[in-house]
């Protein structure tokens, strides 16, 4: 097994983080193409326990996306070295779970609970676009496209005369496009092989090639 798939069995929780490796397709029994998000599956370990004695609530911090030992710096090898985790990670998040005990503390996260055709929400960071104008950002349609208007892609009336004489918050206007968080809910799994290292989601994800999402088992499902 490789060094990157030590996760495969440990403590299990309704959560976990992985890289977006990419898109592709596949077929399925009856032949239909399916488009998927590959998924690369990385090590997750449990580096502190939140009680309610301690801090007031009750979670796990879980630390993943490894790198070099020389771009991790003092204070988180020293808190990697006090949970007993031998990998050295650089991002750290926390998953609220309830009855959390600290015989958990140092290990890894289990994915048995990912299995095929159960639905999952995907939290990742969108692609920036940049500043981009309301048709672009909001799908306005626009004005007519004759040589004589002039009104083709801007974005028209944002106020009210002088009654209430401002623009409302939150107005559909030009600005920076993409770059938040976002997260897609009832995402179908479609194949999951742990000792590849990889999982395969029907559709689209949030977030850039090579970029962290968290997966979670659906909330509305």
């Amino acid at each position: 097994m490789s060094e990157e798939n030590k996760n495969i069995d440990g403590v299990v929780l309704p959560a976990f983080y992985g890289v977006k490796a990419g898109m592709t397709r596949v077929f399925d029994k009856s032949g239909n193409h399916v488009p998927v998000t590959v998924i690369k599956l990385i090590p997750n370990f449990i580096s502190q326990v939140k009680t309610k004695q301690k801090d007031g609530y009750e979670a796990y911090q879980i630390a993943y996306n490894e790198k070099r030992e020389r771009l991790i710096n003092k204070p988180t090898q020293g808190q990697l070295k006090k949970a007993n985790i031998q990998n050295k990670m650089s991002r750290f998040s926390e998953i609220p779970v309830s009855d959390v005990t600290t015989e958990n503390l140092g290990k890894p996260i289990a994915l048995t609970e990912f299995k095929p055709e159960i639905y999952t929400d995907v939290t990742g960071i969108s692609k920036g676009k940049g500043f981009q104008g309301v048709i672009k950002r909001y799908n306005f349609s626009g004005g007519p496209a004759a040589h004589g208007s002039h009104f083709h892609r801007t974005t028209g009336s944002i106020g009210n005369r002088a009654t209430p004489g401002k623009v409302f918050a939150g107005k559909k206007m030009p600005g920076h496009m993409g770059n938040k968080k976002q997260t897609i809910q009832n995402i179908l799994v479609h194949e999951v092989n742990l000792e590849k290292g990889y999982m395969l989601l029907r559709g689209s994800v949030p977030g850039s090639k090579n970029s962290i999402v968290k997966i979670v088992k659906a909330t509305k499902k």
